[in-house]
């Protein structure tokens, strides 16, 4: 009787356990695919995967990335991680991480290579506005340092001359000039003059015909500087 009791209760437990089945079909084939293990069938550089999730771990040194699809998330593994995330590698795995918000793309979390629109670059910093000390470049979206106008020493005093001679005068003028070896940028403080002439005074001395070259050395006498 004890027998027979037993053989009706398994009896009846996989009769309730196939009508289940019958009314549910699709979520019994939805969770055999979400945790069916498919390593042997993985691509892409899965070292493991499922049919639902894509990869779960990577070849080495390939990076884990997880896509958003929706509400849905997908593992893929890939050589370098795309903009917005930065390569970290571990002895566990390696993986994509996010960068800042405000960053398009970036080295690490605390260092941006470039800026999501509306941000300027500066040390790996994505900046609203740059700082008083900085100028922005809008081409760039960086903040540059500001650059001022640098020239190099003057030059000698050129011979004194009139009206192009160097004889026939006894007052002329001189000049002397110097050249700009950095341009300002916005910010930066402007070139100063390049060119100076003052007067001279020399002992006049009777032009040849058709002289105009530049007399001996010895002939200048005295210089005036301009008052």
């Amino acid at each position: 009787m004890q027998l027979r009791l037993v053989s009706w209760f398994f009896i009846t437990l996989n009769l309730m356990e196939y009508v289940g089945n019958q009314q549910y079909p699709s979520r019994v084939r939805r969770q055999g695919r979400m945790h069916r293990n498919m390593s042997q069938a993985c691509q892409g550089g899965c070292a493991a995967c499922s049919e639902y999730n894509g990869c779960l771990s990577c070849k080495p040194r390939l990076f884990f990335y997880l896509k958003r699809i929706g509400m849905k998330q997908i593992g893929e593994c890939l050589s370098s991680c795309p903009n917005g995330y930065f390569g970290q590698r571990s002895p566990e795995r390696n993986e994509c991480m996010t960068c800042k918000t405000d960053c398009e793309s970036c080295f690490n979390k605390n260092f941006c290579t470039k800026c999501k629109n509306g941000f300027y670059l500066y040390l790996g910093k994505c900046l609203e506005n740059c700082h008083d000390r900085l100028e922005p470049n809008n081409h760039t979206m960086e903040c540059n340092e500001v650059v001022h106008c640098k020239v190099n020493e003057w030059s000698q005093w050129s011979p004194c001359t009139k009206k192009g001679k160097t004889c026939g005068f006894r007052r002329g003028n001189e000049t002397r000039v110097r050249e700009i070896l950095q341009l300002p940028s916005a910010k930066g403080k402007a070139c100063p003059h390049t060119s100076e002439t003052r007067k001279c005074v020399v002992q006049r001395k009777k032009c040849q015909k058709g002289e105009r070259g530049i007399c001996n050395p010895e002939e200048n006498s005295q210089v005036q500087d301009p008052a």
